[in-house]
């Protein structure tokens, strides 16, 4: 008689399996951008059969969804270690955008699908709110979330999403998305990009 494994393991396993499909994706879009990440292609290297990766991932914009996601948890993960210090909520935001900025063109070809699935309707609603989040906690200084026991274990705050200054926030992401587009056409370098944003941000966040 086969035995099961306990549900702990095959959860263990199945969380194992998922992350290792992630990864695959994202090196297919370090090499070739979102084109390369075919679903039978990811399916072979990552050692699923596909039947197997269409039961985690359905489609390949919800591939590429976890693939971007995986990289906003760095970003969130680095900001909580190294919350911004500016004195100015714009300078905060700046910073933060700098940064995701100056990680992702590191990786050309995984910007390019982040600013891809930020543009596609599947994918924004999910991806934008949580770009969007992320900059309004750092332009209140609100909690985070916890990241290694740091900041006592608060759970993150959650914004008025319909309120003026969230709004205002979510201007500053998508004029942030515009430039991306702009630097990866090659028309912007990291230091326009920079000085662009601050110049938005400054009296588009005065209210905080």
């Amino acid at each position: 008689m086969a035995v099961q494994a306990p549900i702990g393991a095959r959860s263990r396993s199945q969380n194992q399996r998922r992350k290792r499909i992630v990864q695959t994706a994202a090196a297919l879009a370090l090499r070739g951008g979102v084109e390369a990440m075919q679903m039978r292609a990811v399916a072979e290297r990552a050692g699923v059969a596909l039947g197997t990766l269409y039961r985690y991932f359905p489609s390949k914009m919800d591939l590429v969804v976890a693939v971007v996601t995986e990289e906003l948890d760095l970003l969130e993960s680095s900001i909580r270690r190294r919350p911004p210090q500016a004195g100015t909520a714009y300078g905060r935001a700046v910073d933060v955008l700098m940064r995701a900025t100056r990680g992702l063109m590191r990786e050309p070809e995984l910007a390019d699908a982040l600013v891809r699935s930020l543009i596609m309707t599947e994918a924004r609603a999910e991806l934008g709110p949580r770009i969007t989040d992320l900059l309004w906690r750092v332009c209140v200084g609100a909690p985070l979330g916890p990241d290694g026991g740091e900041q006592g274990g608060r759970p993150p705050a959650e914004p008025d999403r319909d309120s003026a200054e969230y709004i205002l926030v979510g201007s500053l992401a998508g004029i942030w998305i515009f430039e991306m587009l702009e630097t990866l056409k090659g028309h912007r370098d990291i230091e326009e990009v920079q000085r662009r944003l601050e110049v938005a941000a400054e009296p588009l966040l005065a209210r905080f």
